[in-house]
């Protein structure tokens, strides 16, 4: 399949993407259907909805495409291009009237994400990537900051919805890097923490048992804002590693070395 240029392809779907923000804004602090997919892991009628329209209005916008898609197509393989799909990611701040959540579409196609939207409708931001191109924020470009010194960096961190599994190695893992940093903050929304990295205002962000539409879009603003992406391991990222590591590029190797265990400094 020939893609269409990717200015044209990424404003369509910036639209698709702002169209389907609608439903956040209705249903936002209203009555809700929520129900469990795990034990602290929620999906609302909202989740559902936005799916749903993203998948009818991108169908549109590239027929024929595939969808990996959390809540209806989470099974999906990624054969040819595929909108990788995360409705509403923050799903337990949704339900709680919290507004730091964000819908993620990003498109796979020869190998790796072609571009990327990640939109916070109830913050009125809308954050975009071309592979090659660039990041923006409301069409404005973005960069990761400048910062090389751990002390002076606002690191931000997610815990998994698995926390069972990970529980001790996440509180050992925030104590060094609390010692470390300026500053740690967890605001519940992986695309949102890699967006606002891709914006330079956070400097690192670092997570275990993130799914591929958690963080397709946002890994792609990282590294078209200048910022690198791996695992905690060093290992090149790739969509369903069991962690993630996103930074400025400059912090990188002394923040692995604080979540590995070998560094606790300040510089």
């Amino acid at each position: 399949m020939n893609l269409p240029d990717p200015e044209s392809l990424l404003a369509q779907t910036e639209t698709a993407v702002r169209e389907a923000g609608r439903l956040f804004r209705a249903n936002f602090r209203r009555p809700m259907r929520v129900d469990r997919k795990g034990r602290i892991d929620l999906v609302t009628d909202t989740d559902r909805a936005v799916e749903n329209e993203l998948k009818g209005l991108l169908a549109e916008i590239l027929p024929g495409s595939g969808f990996l898609a959390e809540e209806t197509e989470s099974g999906g393989r990624l054969n040819g291009p595929t909108w990788i799909i995360d409705p509403v990611d923050g799903t337990t701040n949704f339900a709680h009237g919290i507004p730091f959540t964000a819908t993620s579409v990003a498109l796979w196609s020869e190998g790796r994400i072609q571009l990327g939207v990640v939109n916070l409708p109830l913050l009125d931001e809308c954050f975009t990537a071309i592979r090659g191109r660039g990041a923006k924020a409301n069409g404005e470009p973005i960069h990761v900051r400048d910062c090389s010194d751990l002390v002076e960096a606002l690191a931000a961190t997610g815990f998994p919805y698995a926390i069972e599994t990970y529980a001790q190695t996440v509180v050992n893992q925030l104590e060094r890097v609390l010692l470390s940093v300026r500053g740690v903050r967890r605001c519940g929304a992986a695309a949102v923490d890699l967006a606002y990295l891709a914006a330079g205002r956070y400097d690192i962000f670092y997570e275990y048992g993130l799914h591929p539409w958690d963080v397709a879009a946002g890994w792609l603003l990282v590294e078209e804002a200048g910022g690198r992406v791996s695992t905690m391991e060093d290992a090149d990222y790739a969509l369903g590693s069991e962690s993630l590591l996103a930074s400025n590029t400059l912090l990188h190797e002394k923040i692995r070395a604080v979540l590995a265990g070998r560094s606790s400094t300040c510089s």
